[in-house]
């Protein structure tokens, strides 16, 4: 759901019953907010970014990490994950926290970065089940939705290097992933995928995609939920597999978030690429049962090969009842291959 899930939360709750569309929000229209400083809100005004932790020299870059093997295009060995090996699943079970440099978005930004990892690491630990080892990750906030449309219109703002960087050096430290999630406003995924290269060109970072937030021509984000295509998602996916191939990458992790039906179209048409861990992850805040209705409807018309995941929501979720526990979502069917706080 992403960054503006907190100021959105009463919108969102009718997303956790099974089957069930969002209302609009164009009743609860967005904050007026600086474009390129925070977040679209769809019903309070969303908390302002502060400003990068750290100076562009901190940014690690491209094969910054001593301890790992030079890829090229031209040939040597396929690098490794965090953790050792090239394919994610079935080694590992994802789990991991979201969020950015506002508290607002989610657990990942408030206080220290590497007390949230530790808690990561412990969170992990309780998901070790049926043979699977815990990989941590962060999942960062990248492309950041606007509530006005800055100078192209395309209501997004870039997270800078520095700041990825500084979450980037953190995962290093603790062998965990960073996913950078985009939340595109107007513009396209690919175009936004495209433009986080110089990172996707690293071993230990993948990409989460958060269609809600994508609109189209004349529509504002926070005033409609967004969508996307599956031939969106399989244009995204060709490109960035073939990445990994030209720079002889392990495979990467590929999320796509969804918090009902029609936030996806066309579900069944997703292609699996061999390069890619692709991860539908189940989204939406609300009570055990809701969440669990939304879960069923949503994994039903996966294609083989798609990963499942499922987002939990640290303060929302308990307005509705008590969090779910890492054995009630084991519990699930297909249990999660990843599972997200926020």
């Amino acid at each position: 759901m992403g960054v503006a899930s907190v100021a959105a939360a009463s919108l969102l709750v009718a997303g956790c019953q099974a089957g069930t569309a969002h209302t609009s929000a164009s009743a609860a229209p967005a904050g007026t907010v600086p474009s390129g400083t925070t977040a679209a809100a769809p019903a309070t005004p969303a908390a302002e970014v502060p400003a990068a932790g750290t100076t562009a020299r901190e940014s690690p870059g491209p094969s910054s990490s001593p301890d790992e093997t030079t890829a090229t295009p031209n040939g040597g060995a396929t690098r490794e994950l965090p953790r050792g090996g090239t394919e994610l699943f079935p080694r590992y079970r994802l789990v991991g926290y979201s969020g950015g440099a506002a508290k607002s978005f989610g657990r990942l930004g408030i206080g220290d970065l590497q007390n949230r990892a530790e808690e990561i690491e412990k969170l992990g630990a309780q998901y070790d089940s049926d043979g699977r080892e815990a990989m941590p990750v962060m999942e960062l906030i990248a492309t950041v939705v606007q509530a006005s449309p800055g100078k192209d219109g395309k209501y997004r703002a870039r997270t800078s290097d520095a700041e990825i960087g500084r979450y980037l050096k953190a995962a290093r430290r603790n062998k965990a992933l960073l996913l950078l999630n985009i939340q595109p406003g107007r513009a396209d995924f690919l175009t936004e995928v495209k433009a986080m290269q110089k990172w996707l060109a690293e071993p230990d970072v993948g990409i989460a995609l958060d269609p809600e937030w994508a609109v189209g021509p004349g529509q504002r984000p926070g005033h409609v939920y967004g969508r996307t295509s599956a031939a969106e998602l399989n244009e995204v996916s060709l490109w960035l597999s073939e990445f990994v191939t030209e720079h002889r990458l392990p495979q990467k992790a590929f999320v796509v978030h969804q918090l009902a039906p029609r936030i996806i179209s066309d579900v069944p048409g997703i292609r699996v690429r061999k390069n890619l861990a692709f991860v539908l992850s189940v989204d939406g805040i609300g009570g055990r049962e809701d969440k669990e209705k939304t879960w069923r409807k949503l994994v039903e018309p996966l294609p083989e090969g798609i990963h499942t995941g499922f987002k939990l929501f640290y303060e929302e979720d308990r307005e509705h009842g008590r969090l779910m526990t890492p054995k009630q979502v084991l519990g699930l069917k297909p249990k999660p291959e990843y599972v997200l706080y926020e």
